[in-house]
């Protein structure tokens, strides 16, 4: 591969000899400049790049050029960099192609700074890996034993001065920098490295249930649930829950005990954490330990959740006396305790095992704040945050997890925004301090690979253009604690700059704005002794940054790319190649199968255009029954699965890609019920596939989100939203955190989870479909759309779906709620006498109302409307109340109903803002059923076109409140088309 790389640029610089342009005019300064600005990056966000000094010197044959300090942001390969020499000295002379020549900036040379310039980069050391997952699909090509700190910026902090917590930024735009990185870091970051096998590691707390549970060996007010251990063991100091709240100088894990337990490879006995969980959930898993000179390496844990076993090997010879992540896991809610965890006392004769508390859920603050050097002569309280621990900054949690108060309060408690961001740093040391990585450093020898801290910045622009994205690293000192040169912080965030920038631009802003690679002394970026990278993503402060930076889907893309920068990186230290893993799939089907009981999965791989590595090699089938959890029950290396059901319950399925390189994100969820006796099989169709930022406006001197009309529509849920914006004026300065200007926003939500889009909606249409008594098998979109079966009743979920643009559109729009596709496949099936319930928040304003529509799509769009679905549009945003009631008919299997559905943000169901409001098309054929309570709007049609039959209504099915009165209204729509005479008989 070398020497095809080697030929390949002698060719090209021969080429480049042989037609050489001319020598430019003017000094030779102006003519390198000319030649260097050619390799900006694109847009940039940096100034001007230049030739400051060209020294020739003629008896030596070589040329020593200095450029300004920003030559050293463009990136640059080793290819690149000569082919930037051999245009320089093209552009000196013809009389200068065989001088040598040198580049320098920023008092390096460019081949210093080129990407994988050679440099000493060494790897951990150790053997043995620190936690290892031991039912997770192997992920050789991938992350496998890494060992990854990050950080998500700030978080809620005490503030002596003004002797209250708060923001270290402020409330812009709908989010606060403390909270919005934790948008991309929690639900797909770390998801993310976990996937490709890295052991990710968090100063922050990551679990954003308010519900925590302690299970100690030494029982206190404070714990829940109960230990159990083998008997003969011993005890060290460790973990104590002795206080509810943590003041200045507290270390829980300097407050009790753990036990201690002489290993053999024949022992039986076990640890066993037993607890009952409040609340079906998915909680984080946290365990902890003491590391002793003779610990074992192989520590074997069990987590028994809802969807089964996990099991672990820990070395205990790293990590203790700290809270220890496992993962997240299903749980069901329980008034009994169960065993949890389990730790075998297994191991190599001669070792111990060791056993602390468990952490269950990541639950409120409990670390108390005074005013340390009083300006006055009030009576300075303790006093707790109030918030749940996920939004608190790492110093709090570092005190909860046993870091020592050098780490978490260099200060010693006189200043938090200070101890904050320098304890993420001093953490990292801590942590791998007594590892290969930083050997001689006392800490829990764990062998980190690298740091990454991720920010947003501030700065605004005039002209809604983008500020982009920032790279900071830093040389000071030279070297890293394993004698690394500390250059290679440099290639790990060229790398993460090189996969956003490129990325964002191919799919979502063709001129996102590439600002500086700098090497500057930030307090994140040197004082780690590992390598380590400070992400400025964007400005959480200009319009136009955030117009993409509010869309989950744009969080996923920016961090895939973060995570291809990481892998990347350490694949090249180790001289390995790598796979990314793959993207979800698409196009999932469920199918009835001929002989019965027998089901066919299918579904396509969604191809990544930027990574051609990251094609799946395997696909994980996994399979939830009724209420459960979902477990893994098939491993097929084809895009389709044949599934036997023999009862009458609901099954849900979804399907992980996979590869060396490790898992996707799930698939949707669809699901499938085979009930006997139906009168028909319903195909449930998902075609609400949005994940999007909220409405926004820009109309010049005032401009802002206006999540009134549109909330967005959040992945799974959202943690950074905190309020509806409320400042619109431009011109409205910054003036202070609680003064923000143009984008200051609410607070009343920055506390709470936001539910959105789970892609499990089939479930929730199928509980129903299934009690009115018929069978039921389900679909995405677009493979409905391209099926060629006829079933004879269709359940579409359009949920939240409509057509919107990403940041400025420049790839053009996404979720229409009625693809051309869809109409077309939909049209032919209404012609062969398919009976379609259609259920929306836009299915009739998507049409009617669509900015993204021409004149041409959307007269089709509405001639679709009334033909196939029988409707016009009347108006969007028709209620705000929630409720609606049906109303009599000539169509007599609609009775009575009243009905409330989400129409407020709330944790556990994505909530309706704007339901439509539409009336019947043709009343000979066509009625109204259903109207909104607070205005009698029409919120629900029937329609009979004597060839097929439709329900329409506006708002989502799933959204309603009650199993009961969605069991209600789903029998009604599913007897009338199943009714051969669905009219009244007229009273006499």
């Amino acid at each position: 591969m070398k020497a095809f790389h080697a030929i390949s640029l002698s060719l090209a610089l021969a080429a480049m000899s042989t037609s050489a342009p001319a020598a430019y005019a003017g000094t030779p300064e102006e003519a390198v400049t000319a030649v260097i600005c050619n390799y900006r990056p694109g847009t940039t966000g940096f100034g001007p790049v230049k030739a400051e000094k060209v020294v020739i010197d003629k008896a030596r044959k070589a040329i020593t050029i200095e450029l300004n300090g920003n030559a050293s942001y463009i990136p640059l390969t080793a290819q690149k960099l000569e082919a930037l020499k051999a245009e320089c000295l093209a552009a000196l002379g013809s009389q200068y192609t065989k001088y040598k020549i040198s580049l320098k900036s920023d008092g390096h040379t460019l081949d210093q700074l080129a990407l994988f310039a050679a440099k000493k980069n060494l790897a951990p050391k150790e053997k043995a890996s620190f936690i290892t997952r031991n039912d997770a699909p192997e992920a050789p090509q991938g992350l496998d034993g890494a060992n990854i700190a990050m950080w998500q910026s700030h978080g809620w902090y005490f503030e002596p001065k003004l002797n209250r917590w708060e923001w270290q930024r402020a409330r812009i735009f709908q989010t606060v920098e403390d909270l919005y990185t934790q948008s991309y870091v929690v639900p797909f970051l770390m998801p993310m490295l976990e996937n490709a096998g890295a052991y990710v590691m968090s100063p922050r707390e990551r679990d954003i249930n308010t519900c925590e549970i302690i299970i100690d060996n030494d029982a206190s007010d404070n714990t829940k649930g109960s230990f159990e251990a083998p008997a003969n063991c011993t005890s060290v100091a460790g973990f104590g829950y002795k206080k509810a709240e943590l003041h200045n100088g507290d270390n829980p894990f300097a407050d009790g005990t753990a036990a201690v337990l002489k290993a053999t490879p024949d022992n039986s006995e076990k640890f066993s954490w037993k607890a009952a969980i409040p609340k079906d959930g998915n909680y984080a898993v946290y365990i902890s330990y003491k590391s002793l000179p003779n610990s074992t390496d192989k520590a074997e844990y069990k987590v028994n959740a809802s969807d089964g076993t996990h099991k672990f090997t820990v070395n205990q010879k790293m990590g203790g006396g700290t809270w220890i992540y496992l993962g997240h896991f299903p749980f069901k809610a329980s008034d009994k305790n169960t065993p949890i965890v389990e730790l075998s006392a297994k191991g190599k004769k001669g070792s111990v095992v060791t056993a602390d508390a468990v952490k269950i859920g990541g639950g409120m603050g409990n670390v108390a704040r005074i005013v340390k050097e009083p300006l006055d002569s009030i009576d300075y309280q303790y006093v707790l945050s109030g918030y749940p621990r996920f939004t608190e900054a790492a110093k709090y949690f570092l005190q909860w997890a046993g870091a020592p108060d050098s780490v978490y309060t260099p200060t010693n408690n006189v200043n938090d925004y200070s101890d904050d961001y320098r304890s993420r740093g001093l953490w990292v040391n801590w942590i791998t301090g007594g590892s290969s990585m930083l050997p001689d450093r006392e800490g829990l020898g764990i062998p980190v690979d690298l740091s990454f801290a991720f920010h947003t910045d501030a700065g605004t622009t005039t002209n809604d253009s983008i500020i982009g994205t920032l790279g900071i690293y830093s040389t000071a000192g030279k070297t890293l604690g394993n004698g690394s040169d500390r250059m290679a912080s440099r290639d790990l965030t060229d790398l993460i700059m090189t996969n956003i920038v490129d990325d964002v631009r191919a799919n979502f802003e063709p001129n996102w704005t590439r600002r500086g690679m700098w090497d500057k002394s930030y307090f994140e970026a040197r004082s780690p002794e590992v390598p380590a990278m400070l992400l400025e993503f964007l400005s959480h402060q200009n319009f136009a940054d955030m117009t993409y930076g509010l869309d989950p889907a744009f969080r996923f893309l920016v961090s895939r790319a973060i995570y291809k920068g990481m892998l990347k990186y350490i694949a090249q230290r180790d001289g390995r190649p790598y796979v990314v893993q793959p993207l979800p799939v698409r196009a999932f089907a469920i199918t009835a199968d001929s002989e019965a009981g027998k089901y066919r999965l299918s579904w396509a791989e969604r191809p990544d255009s930027s990574e051609p590595s990251a094609k799946p090699s395997y696909y994980i089938v996994q399979e939830r029954v009724a209420d459960g959890a979902f477990r893994n029950i098939a491993r097929t290396e084809n895009p389709e699965y044949t599934v036997k059901v023999s009862d009458n319950k609901i099954h849900s399925y979804r399907i992980i890609a996979a590869n060396d390189g490790g898992t996707a994100f799930p698939s949707e969820i669809l699901a499938l019920c085979d009930m006997p006796g139906s009168k028909a099989t319903v195909t449930i169709v998902n075609g609400f596939t949005r994940v999007s930022a909220p409405d926004r406006f820009n109309s010049g001197e005032i401009a802002g989100f206006y999540d009134t009309r549109d909330h967005g529509v959040p992945y799974l849920y959202d943690i950074s939203f905190i309020g509806s914006q409320f400042e619109f004026r431009r011109d409205i300065p910054w003036m202070d955190d609680d003064a923000a200007g143009f984008g200051a926003s609410r607070a009343n939500y920055e506390d709470k989870v936001v539910a959105g889009n789970t892609f499990d909606y089939v479930y929730t249409h199928g509980e129903a479909v299934r009690a009115a008594g018929y069978s039921f098998v389900s679909s995405s979109a677009e493979a409905f759309s391209a099926a060629t079966d006829t079933p004879r009743i269709v359940d579409l979920i359009l949920g939240k779906q409509k057509e919107i643009l990403q940041g400025r559109g420049a790839y053009g729009p996404r979720f229409k709620a009625f693809p051309s596709e869809l109409q077309t496949r939909m049209a032919a099936l209404a012609s062969k006498g398919t009976a379609f319930f259609v259920s929306g928040s836009y299915v009739a304003t998507d049409i009617w109302d669509n900015p993204n529509s021409n004149q041409e799509t959307a007269k089709a769009d509405k001639e679709f409307a009334r033909e196939v679905l029988g409707f016009n549009w009347r108006v969007g945003q028709a209620s705000v109340t929630g409720e609606a009631y049906q109303v009599a008919t000539r169509f007599k299997d609609f009775t009575k109903g009243e009905y409330k559905f989400h129409n407020e943000l709330n944790p556990d169901f994505y909530a309706v803002e704007s339901p439509d409001s539409f009336y019947p098309a043709d009343n000979s054929k066509c009625a109204t059923f259903m109207r909104y309570s607070e205005n009698n709007l029409i919120a629900g049609t029937v329609y009979d076109s004597g060839e097929h039959r439709a329900v329409v209504i506006g708002f989502p099915f799933e959204t309603i409140k009650g199993l009961g009165g969605r069991q209600s209204l789903m029998k009604q729509v599913l007897d009338f088309f199943a009714d051969p005479s669905p009219l009244r008989n007229k009273s006499k």
